[in-house]
């Protein structure tokens, strides 16, 4: 069987992070005065670039708590790690089948999507786990759609950054960065749906 992807002290940071997410998709909580010119027009741009996708039987792997899972047209499925994530979407998308489960092995059988759509994920995965993390989602599916964040003026490639949480505990998390042409490489072609300041979104 397939070694699992993503440290146990990942892992629980997204657990713990759950409650306040979406704190950082709505500027709210620690992210209120943070500068982010541009952030909420982008997230309204990127989420139209979503719901402007051709319908599918997609698999949304790493859904968090289904900020974006919602905008997937067709029939979705919705994959998280984290039990406190998959709780928070079944409440927020009732109607949406909601897994726990692992990326890799992703327990689901060949061929039974016709998209895989994961984001803020990729970015997350290291060497080596990015590779296996591909091979499941071509796998299950037949279409990759990949969104992450955008690698702008000042910010690395990658880095391990600290974060805090609310309670004030801190999390080593291992984050890329990305430029639209360089994913689009990395996953073997495709296309860029989205190249913002803030987000990239491809079409592999």
């Amino acid at each position: 069987m397939a070694r699992r992807v993503v440290g146990e002290g990942m892992r629980s940071y997204y657990d713990q992070r759950a409650a306040e997410y979406d704190d950082w998709w709505l500027g709210r909580g620690v992210f209120a005065g943070r500068p982010r010119p541009g952030w909420s027009d982008e997230v309204e741009a990127l989420v139209a670039v979503l719901r402007g996708l051709a319908p599918a039987h997609t698999l949304d792997v790493a859904c968090g708590t289904g900020y974006l899972t919602r905008e997937l047209p067709g029939e979705v499925v919705a994959l998280d790690q984290s039990d406190a994530m998959v709780a928070a979407t079944s409440e927020r998308l009732p109607e949406v089948r909601v897994v726990q489960g692992d990326a890799v092995p992703l327990p689901f059988g060949d061929g039974e999507f016709e998209r895989v759509f994961t984001g803020h994920f990729y970015g997350h995965l290291l060497a080596g786990e990015r590779e296996r993390f591909l091979e499941e989602a071509r796998r299950v599916g037949g279409e990759l759609v990949v969104v992450d964040s955008a690698r702008r003026e000042g910010v690395p490639a990658e880095e391990h950054q600290q974060r805090v949480l609310n309670d004030g505990s801190r999390h080593t998390v291992y984050k890329r960065f990305f430029e639209p042409d360089e994913l689009v490489a990395e996953l073997g072609g495709g296309e860029t749906l989205h190249a913002g300041r803030w987000f990239v979104a491809v079409l592999s």
